[in-house]
């Protein structure tokens, strides 16, 4: 089976999010179950072709993209995934990528991604290699269905190909105004109100990717039946119901070579479930760097996220000044919206010898926080999958979530399951979206964290769990053959 993998980051070339672990882990655990994958992404401006061993592909040249009715010549540098043989293609054009950041608020924001999209295809076809399906990712990747089953419809080359489509955050959805499809030079048939690329009068290169795939899915089986509702699927929930069967979850995995702390050179001590003595050791270390007191019997939390609404930032606020009462140390590491940075900075002066805050992205420093930690709080508004509170299971870190999305499905609260005569819960959750509940939950999870035989046992319970690869990537070539299947009966 022969499949492109399109996204818009993949780690470790670029990251700002979970989509780039999941573009980089899941291709490489279809390879290993035999799968030809062959996976696609912008060449942005700070990818070091040094470091990274990028390659420029001589032998095809430039390729002429047109966007807007002006001719770009695009550049294809070539590598490989580290620790696999997976190939990766980046797509340079340096009008369009060699920018600050990653995803901007250009006036030309939809024109980049018109010129990703259209240039993976362009590519494909002049190395003669015929994918099965194309997986495509997030909205920055939406328009790749219509473009092959449109534009490019006179290509034998494509005449099987199947499409799915993930979906890793509905509240992204690239609109833009109806423009877009001059610039793709795409046909104006299929905008109308209530069509296939319309949204409450703008063209929604995330709704092209859904209605235009055979298959469609996302990253957990609670934020599939979180987006069939209003509340939560950000004006989809139509769209996606009439894809019917079509549509599905599957749970994002973790890759294990990167995140255990047994292996984890990213940390000063390794430790296992057996031998947790390393685990103390971390955090002795760790607050050593941070100019804080050790004292193994006062709890740390530690937050990893984007400082936006989406990952609970509101009630965390409300929460805080109660928590701050408790005899609770906290680091936080994550960079988003200027006045959560001021909100944190500010109490990280006030709280200076037991609350730290670091801003940016660090992927050393979130692994030795990690490690370091004793609780780890996502109290996310809504989570597709997350994948923090999955390695903070993995390094004996016990997770306080919100009970919504992937958080539900791998964090079995403690004392719920206890409730039932079980005593296999490996954190704490809490349903309710407000601060009260925030706090009466962290709270909770503290007065376990002083009796050590059942702490021991929860942060046991959550460092046995797998979420491994090869179960969801066993999962998605199910989804590639029924969308393949579904498109050769069409």
């Amino acid at each position: 089976m022969k499949i492109a993998f399109v996204a818009s980051e993949v780690f470790p070339f670029a990251k700002t999010g979970g989509l780039a672990d999941v573009s980089s882990s899941l291709p490489i655990e279809l390879s290993k179950l035999g799968v030809d994958v062959k996976v696609f992404m912008p060449k942005y401006y700070h990818i070091d072709e040094e470091k990274h061993g990028l390659h420029f592909m001589w032998t095809l040249g430039n390729i002429p993209v047109r966007v807007g009715g002006k001719v770009y010549e695009v550049q294809i540098y070539k590598s490989k995934i580290p620790n696999s043989n997976v190939e990766i293609y980046f797509i340079d054009s340096p009008h369009h990528f060699h920018r600050q950041n990653i995803y901007t608020n250009d006036k030309d924001e939809d024109e980049r991604f018109i010129l990703f999209n259209k240039a993976v295809i362009e590519f494909i076809q002049r190395i003669h290699w015929k994918p099965d399906l194309f997986h495509c990712n997030d909205w920055q990747t939406g328009l790749i269905p219509l473009l092959v089953k449109d534009n490019y419809s006179w290509d034998k080359v494509f005449d099987k190909t199947a499409f799915l489509f993930t979906i890793h955050n509905v509240a992204y959805q690239g609109l833009f105004d109806r423009s877009v499809l001059e610039k793709g030079e795409m046909n104006p048939k299929y905008f109308y109100p209530m069509g296939p690329v319309e949204f409450y009068n703008s063209f929604s290169f995330l709704k092209a990717g859904i209605v235009f795939s055979e298959m469609v899915n996302t990253v957990s089986d609670t934020y599939a039946k979180e987006l069939l509702t209003p509340e939560y699927s950000e004006g989809m929930y139509g769209v996606l119901r009439e894809k019917g069967s079509s549509f599905s979850g599957i749970l994002n995995g973790v890759d294990y070579e990167l995140w255990n702390p047994a292996t984890d050179n990213l940390i000063p001590y390794n430790y296992t479930p057996d031998n947790m003595g390393g685990k103390l050791l971390n955090k002795k270390w760790f607050l050593r760097q941070l100019n804080m007191r050790f004292d193994e019997n006062i709890p740390l939390i530690g937050i990893i996220m984007r400082l936006v609404k989406q990952k609970g930032i509101e009630i965390l606020m409300e929460a805080l000044p109660g928590l701050l009462q408790l005899n609770v140390q906290w680091v936080v590491l994550g960079t988003g919206e200027a006045e959560y940075e001021e909100q944190f900075l500010k109490i990280s002066e006030e709280h200076y010898d037991r609350f730290t805050v670091r801003f940016g992205f660090n992927n050393q420093l979130a692994h030795q926080i990690e490690a370091a930690a004793d609780i780890f709080l996502m109290p996310s508004h809504f989570e597709p999958c997350g994948l923090n509170q999955i390695y903070s299971l993995k390094y004996g870190t016990v997770p306080v979530v919100r009970k919504t999305g992937g958080l539900a499905d791998t964090v079995q609260d403690w004392n719920e399951y206890n409730a039932m005569g079980l005593d296999t819960g490996t954190g704490f959750s809490f349903s309710e979206y407000s601060g009260a509940a925030l706090e009466h939950t962290v709270r909770r999870a503290i007065g376990d964290f002083y009796n050590k035989p059942v702490w021991n046992k929860i942060r046991r319970n959550g460092m046995l769990k797998d979420y491994s690869w090869r179960k969801s990537a066993e999962k998605y070539l199910e989804l590639y053959n029924s969308a393949i299947n579904k498109r050769n009966s069409q």
